[in-house]
């Protein structure tokens, strides 16, 4: 078959180079049975006038062509498709069958449930305000303190081993600062032997439960929770149970009573400021959960997110800062701390659980990325992360009072809520009937993204009249503008 025009299409708009679009096109042919092997193509000067273009470039694409193997050249005879290649017979493509580039489903078989947890993420429309989860305001991240750490580096002589294959479990540097940092301010009596850096909290959370548990095996969770972590255990194998939630935390004669009946592998809490609640586990039951786990021997994994912001009083010290019996994976992250785009986070358990977790961080991914987690130590060590938290908690703090203030001014008879002791978010419950997902609907046609209440309760019997709210990544006036949609919002609908 020879090769015609219409064969090659040339998008002189896209950034690959013509040459190469004309070679590929060409390798296409190939390897559709639609070019044999011993095939001539045309000359160059033919080519080039078919398709309108500089012979020079269609040499440089058979050039590209005899580098890759795909034809041989013959002095005084021309140009032919290798005859080595296997002889494809031509067959008519599908409906279904992408014309050209990748194809849009495997031709081999995949389970399209194997993963059943869908995709989550959707940008928020860059003119909406957003009531987020819960997020740090990532204008207040201290950048300039990072890219600083990072031209410190470009200029050492050793920078490059921080380019090669480093630990698995992650910069020394920041695995001694770390245990320093969490010991002075959490309590925690570690050594660098108890850390290992993954890439957030999440990370943190599949590698423990990955080890942990086995198809059949019971892990218990809040309800409402944080449905990522649920997701996690059931992926693993186990069955989640859960437990009701309270204005002192999640309900420990309902894990005992599963304790009696079932082996439980693992508790997976979060003892301060509950996501999504943002209730506090209370002293009694920090000290009860402890001694359950030392009972039935199961695990707790403390997911402690944004223990830094506190503001009606010092933080609460973790559960992890009173195990004795080696019962607690704490987690936790720098994505609040900093921003969520700042991927460190850290996994604290007794060290033979750490050993099983980085051997199997290393299948998944090899590493973390040593110059952001050498600048992150540099960070720690310098007392920068210390000043920046200071700072930020005030901001935080300012903009919680503000917020619940413009809430109960505007609000009050459509929502109860209680202030929280800390964190990023006010958790509400609609009142009269009012349904979140309808408030979220109309606030987004007037320029606020928000939740709809239908991600928080495992059991999606629940009425939807609950809501996070997230405030710290507003400043002052974004959040009057926001209360004001969501006020409008409410009151066109009821």
């Amino acid at each position: 078959m020879l090769l015609t025009e219409n064969l090659i299409n040339i998008d002189k708009s896209v950034q690959t180079p013509v040459y190469l679009q004309i070679a590929n096109g060409i390798i296409n042919h190939i390897r559709q049975g639609k070019l044999k092997p011993g095939s001539a193509l045309p000359g160059s000067r033919v080519l080039a006038k078919k398709l309108a273009i500089h012979r020079q470039t269609v040499v440089a694409a058979y050039d590209e062509l005899y580098a890759q193997s795909w034809v041989e050249v013959y002095p005084r005879r021309g140009i032919f498709v290798a005859k080595n290649l296997p002889d494809i017979t031509p067959r008519p493509l599908l409906e279904t069958v992408e014309k050209s580039g990748m194809a849009s489903k495997t031709h081999f078989d995949v389970d399209d449930n194997k993963i059943p947890y869908p995709l989550q993420f959707k940008p928020a429309n860059n003119t909406h305000l957003v009531f987020n989860e819960g997020f740090p305001d990532t204008r207040l991240a201290p950048v300039e303190l990072i890219v600083r750490e990072y031209r410190r580096f470009a200029n050492y002589h050793f920078t490059s081993k921080y380019l090669m294959y480093g630990p698995e479990h992650g910069s020394e540097n920041l695995r001694i600062e770390l245990a320093g940092f969490l010991s002075e301010t959490r309590g925690l009596q570690v050594n660098p032997n108890h850390v290992l850096i993954t890439k957030g909290a999440q990370m943190a959370l599949y590698l423990t439960a990955q080890i942990l548990l086995s198809k059949g095996d019971t892990a218990i969770a809040a309800d409402p929770g944080y449905p990522e972590a649920n997701n996690v255990f059931e992926q693993a194998g186990a069955q989640v149970a859960l437990v009701p939630v309270d204005e002192c935390g999640i309900d420990l004669d309902a894990v005992e009573a599963i304790c009696k009946k079932k082996k439980v592998k693992l508790v997976y809490v979060i003892p301060h400021h509950h996501r999504p609640t943002t209730v506090t586990l209370s002293a009694e039951r920090r000290m009860r959960l402890l001694e359950l786990a030392h009972q039935y021997r199961f695990a707790i994994i403390e997911d402690d997110y944004d223990y830094d912001f506190h503001y009606s009083s010092g933080p609460i010290l973790p559960l992890a800062s009173a195990d004795y019996y080696g019962s607690i994976v704490y987690i936790g992250s720098f994505g609040k701390t900093i921003a969520p785009g700042i991927r460190i986070g850290f996994m604290v358990a007794p060290p033979n659980l750490i050993d099983q977790a980085t051997r199997l961080r290393r299948l998944i991914d090899r590493q973390g990325e040593l110059l952001l987690e050498e600048a992150m130590a540099n960070l720690l060590k310098n007392g920068d992360i210390s000043r920046h938290l200071k700072k930020a908690n005030k901001v935080y703090h300012e903009r919680r009072d503000i917020f619940c203030s413009l809430l109960q001014e505007q609000l009050a008879g459509y929502i109860s809520f209680k202030i929280p002791d800390g964190g990023f978010a006010v958790w509400i419950n609609y009142l009269n009937g009012i349904k979140a997902d309808e408030v979220a609907q109309k606030a987004a046609a007037n320029g606020l993204t928000m939740s709809d209440g239908k991600s928080y309760f495992q059991d999606k019997t629940q009425p939807l009249h609950y809501a996070r709210l997230g405030f710290a990544s507003m400043n002052p006036k974004e959040l009057e503008t926001a209360v004001d949609i969501l006020a409008a919002s409410i009151k066109k609908l009821y």
